[in-house]
């Protein structure tokens, strides 16, 4: 089938345009965060004034007026938490929504806690950045199903075609679970990496559209790449929720030592438990979706080359990453291996997959060296 080149031109616009448009969206998901962190700190420095001091400590409160406790759930839960905890260094349930009044007028103090659910609380930025999200995706859907047509195949025969495609997966990804559970908090950092990896396909590695090479032209490449790309999406989600999860503990930390946490933006993202949970189901789903790509791609060797297994450096660094999930789901769930191990730990295994991804497919030679082209 011949390529059409005029319409791969549309696809790199299309491309162009969904990476602007997705920067608009992080510019409102970072406008949320930065109005999130005024906002709480102004009702801080309201307990304060009406406390008499500028760093109130816990006090009990009256009708109409706001306290530290009433700021901060989580401070007058702090010794609670750290007694429940100590043993596994992880904090109890996150800060729930507290309504304060105070002063001339209500404030609302919406704060994230463990069930993820949305609140009544209007958020416009939020809301923004996730309907301009939406618009991004579709034109980034547009950019990259004018790519495959403009090839005549899947696109996802090189990098750029991996990249632009599974950053699609993760903006998919997210809005999808965005129906069920708000994630808002996470909208930052997931459109932060979905940008970087935009970046690194259309500056790094642009690659013009073209045929697949040989040892591509099989039904396992949609087979084998597509489960892949849903795998790394759904660990990329996992990785954001590690990060967070890093901060929040040591923000739990500090208000358990009675301490200033600093980061009053957090306050908006559930507890450190409730994050590793969540970042743990997901991770359970997709460590079986890179199992049956390990399987797949065996198959697809003995296909190709005659032998399921090489011991190709892509190979290897694909088994890798199996055994790093792998040891984290069976550490997390038999050894106890909660809270910031388990966080590192899922970290650990996503910069095993940006490796196998970004050093592997380029500075490697094998069997899999098309891969970089």
């Amino acid at each position: 089938m011949g390529i059409n080149e005029a319409l791969g031109e549309y696809s790199e616009l299309f491309m162009l345009l969904a990476a602007l448009t997705y920067l608009i969206a992080f510019g409102a998901f970072g406008w949320d965060m930065a109005a999130s962190n005024r906002k709480l700190a102004a009702v801080n420095r309201r307990a304060g004034q009406q406390n008499g001091t500028t760093h109130p400590g816990p006090r009990s409160g009256s009708a109409g007026t706001v306290t530290a406790d009433m700021a901060d759930p989580v401070r007058a839960k702090a010794p609670a938490m750290a007694a429940r905890t100590s043993h596994e260094g992880l904090t109890g349930p996150g800060d729930r929504v507290a309504r304060v009044s105070g002063g001339g007028g209500n404030a609302s103090d919406s704060v994230a806690d463990e069930s993820l659910l949305y609140t009544a609380e209007r958020r416009t930025a939020a809301r923004i950045g996730v309907s301009v999200t939406a618009l991004a995706f579709t034109v980034h859907l547009a950019a990259v199903l004018s790519r495959g047509i403009a090839a005549g195949r899947v696109p996802w025969g090189n990098m750029y075609e991996f990249a632009t495609t599974g950053a699609l997966v993760v903006a998919g990804v997210f809005l999808l679970v965005l129906t069920r559970r708000d994630l808002r908090f996470l909208g930052t950092f997931v459109i932060g990496l979905v940008l970087i990896m935009l970046m690194a396909a259309t500056i790094g590695m642009p690659t013009p559209v073209g045929n697949l090479v040989p040892a591509l032209q099989s039904y396992w490449l949609i087979i084998h790449v597509s489960v892949a790309v849903i795998a790394s999406a759904l660990f990329t989600l996992t990785f954001a929720m590690s990060v967070l999860q890093l901060i929040q503990t040591r923000r739990e930390a500090a208000l358990a030592a009675g301490q200033a946490p600093g980061m009053a933006f957090m306050r908006r993202v559930p507890a450190a438990l409730s994050l590793e949970n969540l970042a743990y189901r997901i991770n359970a789903v997709a460590f079986v979706l890179w199992t049956f790509t390990l399987m797949a791609g065996a198959i697809w060797a003995e296909e190709a080359w005659g032998r399921y297994w090489g011991w190709d450096t892509k190979e290897v660094w694909t088994f890798v990453i199996w055994v790093v999930f792998a040891g984290y789901l069976h550490a997390r769930a038999t050894r106890g291996w909660t809270g910031t191990r388990a966080a590192w730990l899922c970290i650990t295994g996503y910069l095993c997959i940006i490796f196998n991804f970004a050093v592997v497919n380029t500075l490697f030679t094998g069997l899999h060296s098309y891969s970089g082209l």
